[in-house]
């Protein structure tokens, strides 16, 4: 469903692989493209585990493919399925405790720290009294442990804001000291502990919960800083995708803020190369392209809307015009389309 996870099937097709994709939902996106062989359904692993292990096994067995990629949150399921059912040596995913480690926010600030990288003081809270105890100044930020897109998270939030959070063992929340500055992603591929493809970008154009559109890539000694972070992270996390975003504090430090273990938008730099397929499965190492892309789709609509909001017209037009889609291709309009049904 996600167009990252169709432009992870285009670099493998490019590398020469035969791509089929599944999901839960019907996920038009891939299946009015003409990138993968095929697009399956399988049952929600939240609502019907039990047919989803099934569904999964019976596509494993029939298919019986050199490697299953997860795109989204779908790898917490895939990653404890293949421990279970026997495919973890195909599975591109870190296993059940690395990523939930990798996950929640309070241990990757914890592992963090014991692994050098620079992150917030960062407490994790499960009752409502630690919680009060712990926003002892206006400037932090607190969010749940578990969660993506930035749902739910307040900054410098008052005691009526506060008084609208219940934290518990089950559902715990993180108070996190503030860090002002400009907020960039990385992504990286890892396998047994080295990196076989990096990116890192920021983005001008999100929507209002943080979510980005338009993707520019980092260049130079942040770059390279940040690659260094992502190096150590993968030395820990071993083989899979991960993901982390950063703030770029007053004097250029980053500071790790949390993590994704999957894929992101920063799949969408390495342009669809035969590299990034190989990338994936470790056969071969990938560089980003220079070019800035979009979310064609949301940059037309989001965007216009935004841009006509602040008389940002011109930025508009010219970022739209300087960037590269990330749902089409060339022979391929189907995919915009898709994600239009699918919204």
């Amino acid at each position: 469903r996600a167009p990252a996870a169709l432009d992870l099937a285009r670099s493998l097709n490019a590398a020469g692989f035969t791509v089929h994709m599944t999901d839960c939902v019907p996920a038009r996106i891939a299946r009015w493209s003409k990138t993968p062989q095929a697009v399956h359904r399988y049952a929600s692993p939240v609502h019907q585990p039990v047919c989803f292990a099934h569904d999964l096994r019976t596509l494993i067995d029939r298919l019986t493919p050199v490697a299953i990629i997860p795109a989204c949150e779908e790898v917490f399921h895939l990653s404890a399925l293949a421990e279970a059912q026997g495919w973890a040596d195909r599975l591109i995913a870190p296993a059940p405790d690395t990523l939930a480690e990798l996950h929640h926010k309070g241990r990757f600030a914890d592992l963090c720290r014991r692994l050098g990288l620079p992150v917030p003081d960062t407490a994790v809270v499960t009752d409502a009294p630690d919680l009060i105890r712990h926003v002892v100044r206006a400037d932090v930020v607190v969010k749940p442990a578990w969660s993506r897109f930035g749902a739910r998270t307040l900054i410098a939030p008052d005691t009526t804001a506060l008084s609208h959070i219940t934290p518990s063992t089950d559902a715990p929340w993180i108070v996190q000291t503030r860090v002002c500055g400009d907020e960039v992603s990385l992504y990286a591929v890892a396998h047994q502990g080295r990196l076989t493809a990096f990116s890192a970008y920021r983005s001008d154009w999100r929507l209002g919960g943080g979510a980005a559109y338009v993707f520019q890539p980092l260049t130079g000694p942040l770059h390279a800083r940040l690659r260094a972070m992502a190096q150590t992270l993968a030395a820990h996390a071993v083989t899979g995708q991960i993901a982390c975003d950063a703030i770029i504090d007053a004097d250029g430090a980053p500071w790790l803020i949390e993590c994704n273990p999957r894929a992101t938008s920063g799949v969408h730099l390495f342009k669809r190369s035969a590299a990034f397929g190989l990338a994936l499965l470790d056969r071969a190492t990938a560089e980003t392209a220079p070019a800035v892309v979009r979310n064609g789709l949301a940059m037309d609509s989001f965007g216009l809307a935004r841009a006509l909001r602040q008389r940002r017209q011109t930025a508009w037009r010219d970022q739209r015009r300087t960037s590269h889609d990330i749902l089409t291709a060339p022979g391929d309009p189907g995919p915009r389309w898709g994600a239009l049904a699918d919204s």
